[in-house]
């Protein structure tokens, strides 16, 4: 296919992360839109919420209280997807109907004392501390548990159940399945091509420069060849890190700045507060080999054409595969128009 009839044709891009498909349909961006729209809230937040539970001093579900907190704040989930449980000698079901019993545990990161501020209203300095707090929890549930997803969920229209900034930390012994998936295709790409999967994208990326929102001296975001959502990007580190873990105090500046400058963008983008779900991916802990590795952040918004507009993964998405309208060159550089350069 000749790369001039990509943005106007429909055609396919693989995602060598999950060695999966997606469908790419730039033409259906021409069609009248008659779809949901979601309401927007227009309540103004206060800095203080008395029923908000992560607002400092304030008392959680299970009646503990807050404590003043000034920076980020860190408290066990009040109702975990996954519990710390012992395991017992019947631990799996094998056959058809397969069962494992799993243990980990859940815990919340509140970004900010203020229950009006989003990560997009933080200075870079507020943002690295969120940075350090996460990667302190690394460091300290490492010592158990194979995996660790740092993710958020922003805005009701991701299910977010509280607007008070804040993200989440699960901890499990069990090595999920998307981290399972980008684990092997990386390990494939280096067995061969005796280079590693995202290091050569990203080279590639800079070259090409057509998918380029932001980078500075140690980390860049693109709006990734194959990505999914309208508005997807992907965070990359200039540096091989194979791990979180072991970036230096240069990279945490530059990537609270990095993540800042996205962040407002994607306000500015709508002009509504973004919703979106991100997280990072790394190489387990419980794995030995972990240089095909390349530490990234995913981020996950779900509007389409407006702040009202949303795209659904239904119908085609659910029983085939996923498909997208917008390219992605043309998401990057709507994106870039807003970047704080």
């Amino acid at each position: 296919m000749h790369s001039d009839l990509i943005p106007k044709q429909p055609h396919r891009r693989y995602n060598p992360l999950k060695d999966e498909w997606i469908l790419v349909s730039p033409q259906r961006t021409l069609r009248p839109w008659q779809g949901n729209q979601e309401k927007i809230s227009d309540k103004k937040k206060s800095e203080y919420n008395p029923t908000c539970y992560i607002c400092p001093g304030n008392k959680r579900a299970n009646g503990r209280q807050n404590p003043q907190y000034q920076n980020t704040f860190i408290f066990p989930n009040d109702f975990p997807a996954i519990i710390d449980t012992p395991k017992s000698t019947n631990s799996a079901i094998r056959g058809i109907f397969q069962v494992e019993e799993v243990s980990g545990e859940c815990r919340v990161v509140s970004f900010s004392p203020r229950h009006d501020q989003t990560l997009a209203d933080m200075s870079p300095t507020q943002i690295k501390t969120v940075i350090n707090t996460w990667l302190d929890e690394l460091k300290n549930l490492r010592k158990k548990y194979s995996w660790i997803q740092i993710f958020e969920n922003k805005g009701e229209m991701m299910g977010c159940s509280n607007p008070h900034p804040h993200g989440q930390i699960w901890a499990s012994k069990f090595i999920p399945n998307e981290i399972k998936k980008e684990n092997d295709q990386q390990k494939k790409y280096l067995q061969d091509n005796n280079s590693i999967l995202l290091l050569d994208y990203q080279k590639e990326e800079m070259q090409k420069r057509k998918r380029i929102v932001l980078e500075n001296n140690n980390w860049l975001i693109v709006v990734p060849f194959w990505a999914t959502w309208p508005y997807e990007t992907l965070i990359l580190p200039k540096n091989h890190h194979p791990q979180f873990i072991g970036i230096s105090e240069k990279e945490k500046k530059d990537l609270a700045e990095i993540i800042k400058k996205l962040l407002v963008a994607y306000d500015k983008l709508f002009n509504t507060s973004m919703p979106y779900s991100m997280g990072w991916h790394f190489a387990p802990f419980n794995q030995k080999e972990k240089g095909h590795w390349q530490l990234h952040a995913h981020y996950y918004p779900p509007l389409l054409r407006s702040a009202t507009i949303k795209k659904f993964m239904v119908g085609y998405e659910m029983l085939a595969e996923s498909q997208r309208d917008i390219t992605p060159e043309q998401a990057a550089k709507k994106l870039k128009n807003f970047a704080i350069i």
